[in-house]
């Protein structure tokens, strides 16, 4: 129930609502209660036997007349009260599940690189919907049930007894059987269910991870393979719910059963009371009508059961994203960074993605204002991670980073990554307009500096020879687009946010040789006045770099500008003469 108790929270704010659902609840169930003793009243009064009543000494076609006239009227304030009940009911689920889904949004956008390098999009994406529609189910329907349940319970227990209360008695001897049955089956249900969540999230990541690599299938003749990899997880999937299907439809039979057995003690004993003249019809019949209303509730039991489990292994999938804490926090009195000159320090930095191996080792390097940074080495070198580290979307293990001699981890997250745009080698681009995307950093940004950095990128002649221009839509992830076209794109989103300090990832690695040459010209007078990091083997940003870092397993082998790393005849010496011969043997 504790998982319950914290999901609760989320009505806080509607309690209003879910106050006026509970008003209704009880004045439908009170309307409800009236029906059955009108109607024992009736038969007394048709077979003219003293009921209790005023108008039992009315006559019989009037005294009908009343009762039907009563059941009428409280039938229909029985609709409307359940009419406002469901109504509020539902709009206490829709605002809960809105803000569960909300704040699960948040917690994700909220979490670092650390958390997302783990993390499956379609398990997120199944908790997101899935879990959160269960979740809501219960909102509109199991705490409802719930409280109906213990009303009833109750209330006609109460008139049960005062009915004849040694016919109750041996009614509610059963009872205890029929509360076991339905705890047990919901505590059956409930790991049951968490698997069943488990295996569609499962299955929403096969789904999405074929979808966004259909080409890749395709090009590989894969189909078969990812068709039979789905079908096997759907076919868990189906057999989990077979189980669940087959648990229920054990239950209900015996839930039946066990309530039907009461029945035949009233039949029994009732009727004898009947017969002794202990009791009437009308009241033997209220007691059964009664005895009806009491079984509903009470078979609804298991359906409320497996509500509650379900809840609980969907809210558990949920609280456990919600509990997750970014490994990159900001302080509480982080300050804010304002515009920074660009003098980027780092001092003994190390880093690692796990325990076990250790990315970057006791790295300091120190880098002026408007400098020209160049970061050389191979694949797992850390070129990538120092890129990453800059703006903090994880946090160094040891040593300190600071832009202006502030240390990175004592300001706000948003001030800093204002100052620091990026140009990443796995581009992302969002389904909508070219204009959209380049102003994405920038969203209040006019048409012309819209412009402004599309020429600078090279791009504006591209997209205004488009039919649309520059409202032509980028389809999904930006598939309608050459990689020389999206590289310049995420330039010129890059260039619009006007940063201090920028980092190239290897940005011009998808353009030929004419687009990289202009590409080149136009950093070469965007660069002036920020401090830039280029990760790159390209010679001629090489050359032209104030300060080579030659990165090897973590750490900086060699640390200067070309003229003084070619003088060493070092690591870079070779590198660089093993470029240019082949660049000299491809002409």
């Amino acid at each position: 129930m504790r998982i319950i108790l914290r999901l609760i929270i989320f009505v806080r704010s509607r309690w209003a609502w879910l106050a006026g659902a509970f008003v209704c609840l009880a004045l439908s169930t009170g309307f409800a209660l009236i029906i059955p003793r009108m109607l024992g009243t009736g038969i007394d009064t048709a077979l003219r036997v003293e009921s209790g009543f005023l108008w039992w000494s009315l006559p019989r076609e009037t005294a009908i007349m009343l009762v039907a006239g009563t059941v009428i009227v409280a039938s229909s304030l029985r609709g409307a009260a359940d009419y406002g009940r469901t109504y509020l009911s539902q709009t206490v689920s829709q605002k809960v599940s809105y803000d569960i889904r909300n704040a699960f949004y948040e917690r994700l956008q909220r979490l670092s690189f650390a958390y997302h390098d783990h993390a499956q999009t379609g398990q997120l994406m199944s908790r997101a919907t899935v879990d959160v529609e269960a979740i809501r189910m219960f909102f509109a329907m199991g705490i409802i049930g719930l409280l109906e349940l213990a009303i009833l319970l109750v209330a006609i227990t109460a008139i049960l007894l005062t009915l004849n209360w040694q016919l109750a008695l041996m009614t509610f001897l059963f009872m205890p059987a029929i509360g076991w049955r339905a705890i047990t089956f919901s505590s059956r249900l409930r790991p049951i269910w968490l698997r069943i969540q488990e295996l569609m999230a499962a299955l929403g990541t096969i789904l999405e991870e074929s979808l966004t690599g259909i080409r890749v299938v395709k090009v590989f003749t894969r189909q078969k393979h990812e068709g039979q990899k789905f079908a096997d997880q759907a076919t868990l999937l189906y057999n989990e719910h077979i189980g669940v299907a087959r648990q229920m439809a054990i239950n209900m039979p015996l839930m039946l059963l066990l309530m039907s057995m009461p029945t035949v003690l009233i039949l029994w004993y009732g009727g004898r009371q009947v017969i002794n003249g202990v009791m009437t019809i009308g009241d033997l019949t209220t007691f059964i009508l009664y005895l009806g209303m009491m079984v509903m509730p009470v078979r609804r039991l298991g359906m409320i059961g497996n509500l509650l489990s379900r809840t609980q292994s969907a809210g558990q999938r949920i609280l456990e994203i919600l509990d997750t804490e970014s490994a990159v926090k900001e302080k509480p009195d982080a300050i804010e960074l304002g515009k920074v000159e660009g003098r980027v320090s780092l001092e003994k930095v190390s880093f690692a993605y796990d325990s076990m191996s250790p990315t970057l080792d006791n790295i300091s390097f120190d880098v002026k204002p408007g400098a020209l940074v160049a970061l050389l080495g191979g694949s797992g070198s850390g070129k990538s991670t120092i890129a990453n580290l800059i703006p903090r979307f994880y946090d160094v293990t040891a040593g300190a980073i600071k832009i202006d001699g502030i240390d990175i981890r004592d300001v706000t997250l948003a001030s800093l990554r204002q100052n620091v745009g990026i140009a990443q080698q796995d581009i992302f681009l969002f389904s909508g307009t070219i204009r959209d995307n380049i102003a994405y950093g920038a969203v209040s940004a006019n048409a012309d500096q819209v412009e402004a950095v599309a020429k600078a990128a090279y791009l504006h002649e591209y997209i205004i020879g488009l039919p649309e221009g520059y409202e032509t839509w980028v389809g999904e992830r930006g598939l309608t687009l050459s990689g020389g076209e999206k590289q310049r794109l995420s330039i010129a989103r890059t260039l619009l946010i006007n940063p201090s300090i920028l980092i190239l990832d290897d940005s011009t690695s998808s353009v030929d040789a004419e687009t990289e040459h202009l590409i080149r010209q136009a950093l070469s007078l965007l660069i002036k006045g920020r401090t830039t990091f280029i990760i790159t083997h390209r010679l001629p940003i090489i050359k032209n770099a104030d300060l080579i870092l030659m990165l090897d397993k973590g750490r900086v082998i060699e640390m200067g500008n070309h003229d003084e790393l070619m003088s060493n005849e070092g690591v870079y010496h070779q590198i660089y003469q093993s470029q240019l011969v082949t660049s000299d043997d491809s002409q």
